[in-house]
């Protein structure tokens, strides 16, 4: 059956839900701005509508500070602008371009509804700039002081249905998604510990544990706004996210030395690998967590009774230790998660994450957002067509809105489709039905007809961008009001310059989609590169926060994208897991080496480190690494002759060398083998070739 089919012969109750709080908080809005005889009532109704897309309390709350904010320091530009070039159009589109671009680069470096509090602050300013035209001063103010109050009254009827009806809380929400990426986690990390040869199976685990632990990040900030409880979840779903992340690292090298290199493990090292895989399975199907834990805490006290052999090799034993720390990673992640459920009992300490913000990626959102703008205003000077408004903050708001979001082109599409399927309902329920209407109520019930229909199916992510545009359109097209006009000349300027706006958008996304997967492959190897040499340089407890914020940060964002490519091209998740796991395994050496008695060792571990980091630029790109086992060497003689380290730390210390180099030579292959980076590398070779004859 279709999402379609499936949607509205097969409703679920969230659904069903959704669609009555969000039509019931537009139809309140809608009333209020009537009664008050509000300029553009519509605008309350799509206030309403964006803030009731996650409707749990905090995030109706957050998002709702985040829209007041954007539109008060929006109509702060927009009456200064006029301020200077009331009398003086093109100067003043000119200044607002540089404002729109400046609102979309800042809005793509920041998360959650920050980016959406910057959408409204370029919305707004450009609806005042461009409604004010050649109005006095006071009549600028006037439409500042509407817009406020149209977005305003959207905003508190959102929170007030809310809160009042079927209250959903951020908490319970990040609960459940929690649970998700642990039992998904678990029963990924039984197949990597297994040496698995089912890559679908795999895939889909890792996929299953990220895409929640995405949401939950993403979440978490909304739940500051639900009580003192609050910030204990937001840290709770930090730490659960790093140490997921740290965990996936983890098992990826685990499984490469026991998928790729049996033969030099002994065999009950496996064995027991196998041991710990299925105790993962069962802790997944554990009801409770104290159970859960009780028995990972079981498994972790074998594997340390295992590790006291003194005949192991230290591959052998760097794997073992390998069992112990994913063992650690998981215990901890369950704690993040009681913590996540039960704030006031269970409390973690955690930094934020340190976000990693793409400078070049938000330039491009920005010269989009600029370029459309531009283009809408172009066309309005020269045509002096009034409905042209309506374009050119179409094409201010969703250049913008779907800069921040994932494979926006797909997005783009599926709103166009949804824009099209809106003109005839529009024209049914907003032009020909609702002209017969005499009272509030029998407008509602005409009106919130197509608004409920296209809200039934906002929930499904497979139809939400068709039945969210559908809802957003009718509202549009019909713009109700106290004096509507129900000709059908303005409507048809209307459905126009509705669809010239988002063409616009459409075809500026075509035309400039953004960073391609070469490009974000070489700018990700710069970026973790630069970490993994920065974590020499800072303290320990400050590269460790940055980096591992950084590459949370990363990997969340590159899981995503990997997401959307054909399989043959799914390498940067890799990228990602590998570099995280060799910065991990940099911050343990500088633990125990920073403070090395002898400057020889002292020397001797930045030799190494520094190869380290070289070795991950050269195998991002397809080469071999090299200097990495020399460096190895070079720190365990300076040991022997000037250190007092045990022989057990000295194993363990060769054994984590010989395998991050095996981990790095594995990459190394993984990226040879991509076609493009074939041809980036015969380019290269051929380049270099040309330079010496």
């Amino acid at each position: 059956m279709s999402p379609f089919l499936q949607t509205y012969l097969t409703p679920n109750a969230t659904a069903v839900k959704f669609a009555i709080k969000t039509t019931l908080a537009m139809m309140l809005a809608l009333y209020i701005a009537l009664l008050f005889d509000l300029e553009r009532p519509y605008w309350a109704l799509i206030s309403a509508a964006f803030l009731q897309i996650r409707p749990m309390s905090g995030m109706v709350v957050e998002k709702g500070i985040c829209q007041m904010g954007g539109t008060l320091i929006g109509a702060i530009t927009g009456i200064v602008i006029m301020a200077f070039f009331a009398q003086a159009r093109i100067p003043a589109l000119i200044t607002l371009t540089g404002w729109i671009m400046l609102c979309t680069y800042v809005g793509s470096l920041w998360r959650n509804n920050y980016t959406y509090g910057c959408l409204m602050a370029a919305v707004t300013a450009m609806l005042i700039v461009v409604i004010s035209s050649g109005s006095t001063p006071a009549g600028i103010f006037d439409i500042a002081a509407a817009r406020l109050s149209e977005l305003g009254l959207g905003a508190l009827c959102a929170m007030l249905v809310s809160s009042l009806l079927w209250p959903s809380h951020v908490g319970t929400h990040l609960a459940t998604q929690a649970d998700s990426v642990i039992n998904e986690a678990f029963e990924h990390a039984a197949l990597r510990l297994e040496a698995s040869d089912d890559i679908p199976a795999m895939q889909k685990a890792l996929r299953g544990s990220l895409g929640p632990l995405t949401l939950l990040e993403t979440d978490s900030q909304a739940a500051r706004f639900e009580g003192p409880i609050g910030p204990g979840r937001v840290r709770a779903t930090h730490v659960l996210t790093r140490r997921t992340l740290r965990f996936f690292a983890n098992l990826q090298a685990l499984h490469q030395l026991m998928h790729d290199h049996a033969d030099r493990l002994d065999p009950q090292s496996l064995q027991l690998a196998c041991r710990v895989a299925q105790g993962f399975r069962d802790a997944e199907h554990v009801k409770g967590v104290v159970e859960a834990r009780k028995a990972l805490q079981a498994l972790r006290h074998e594997v340390h009774e295992s590790d006291e052999e003194s005949s192991l090799a230290p591959l052998d034993r760097r794997l073992r230790l390998g069992l112990r720390e994913s063992i650690g990673h998981a215990m901890v992640m369950l704690d993040a998660r009681e913590a996540i459920a039960s704030p006031g009992r269970y409390k973690l300490r955690s930094s934020q994450l340190a976000w990693h913000r793409d400078h070049l990626a938000a330039s491009i959102n920005a010269i989009r957002s600029g370029l459309v703008f531009s283009l809408l205003a172009t066309f309005w000077i020269i045509t002096a067509w009034q409905s042209a408004m309506v374009a050119m903050m179409l094409g201010t708001l969703f250049s913008a809105f779907f800069a921040s979001r994932d494979n926006p082109i797909a997005i783009t599409m599926m709103f166009y489709k949804g824009m099209l399927a809106a003109i005839p309902s529009a024209f049914l329920f907003g032009h020909v039905l609702l002209s017969q209407a005499n009272s509030f109520p029998l407008l509602a019930l005409i009106f919130g007809t197509p608004l409920f229909l296209g809200l039934l199916g906002a929930t499904n992510m497979a139809t939400m961008g068709y039945c969210l545009a559908f809802t957003i359109f009718n509202i549009l097209l019909t713009m109700p009001g106290n004096g509507m006009d129900f000709s059908f000349d303005s409507f048809a300027n209307r459905a126009i310059s509705v669809i010239i706006g988002l063409s616009c958008v459409v075809m500026a996304f075509r035309l400039l989609p953004g960073l391609g997967t070469r490009l974000r492959r070489r700018r990700l190897i710069k970026a973790i590169s630069n970490d993994i040499h920065e974590l020499r340089r800072r303290s320990i407890r400050d590269a460790e926060t940055r980096f591992s914020g950084h590459m949370a940060d990363r990997l969340l964002h590159l899981a995503q994208h990997d997401d959307m490519l054909p399989e043959e091209q799914r390498h940067l998740f890799i990228l990602g897991l590998t570099g995280l796991d060799l910065g991990t395994a940099t911050l343990r050496l500088r633990d125990r080496l920073d403070d090395a008695p002898h400057p020889q060792i002292r020397q001797a571990h930045q030799n190494l480190l520094r190869a380290l980091a070289t070795g991950f630029e050269h195998s991002a790109t397809g080469h071999q690494p090299h200097g990495i086992r020399e460096a190895g060497k070079e720190l365990d003689e300076a040991i022997t002759t000037y250190g007092n380290v045990p022989a057990d730390r000295r194993i363990l210390l060769e054994g984590l060398i010989e395998r991050l180099e095996l981990s790095l030579e594995r990459l190394a292959r993984i990226m040879a083998e991509r076609p493009h980076l074939k041809r980036d590398n015969s380019l290269q070779t051929k380049t270099t070739q040309a330079a010496q004859k």
